[in-house]
């Protein structure tokens, strides 16, 4: 399990591969100057609920992966999320679509 940590108050665990996907899409977004919604289901060992999260340019982000190897990026899926980022609730974790197939 990684960790986001948002303005060095709030720490969430997400997965590894999930976690990667996120900082692309949020990376891209920040870059851009755009903040935005992010919501995600909380672990059931913290009720099982939903949270959200304003993210803004100038608020400190941290990403910190648990394993050393960079996950294999599935750019359907970051389109998937970055779809889902421009929607009125804002960025939201979507199942991961096929991998793109491979082009000889």
């Amino acid at each position: 399990m990684g960790k986001l940590t948002y303005d060095s108050t709030l720490t969430v665990d997400f997965d590894d591969r999930v976690l990667a996907h996120l900082q692309i899409v949020i990376a891209s977004k920040l870059r851009r100057g755009e903040g935005f919604m992010f919501t995600w289901r909380d672990d059931h060992a913290i009720g099982d609920g939903r949270s959200a999260l304003w993210i803004a340019p100038g608020i400190p982000l941290a990403f910190k992966y648990n394993g050393s190897r960079q996950p294999t990026i599935n750019r359907n899926w970051v389109e998937a999320l970055n779809q889902a980022s421009i929607a009125t609730a804002g960025l939201r974790i979507v199942p991961e679509p096929a991998p793109p197939e491979e082009t000889a």
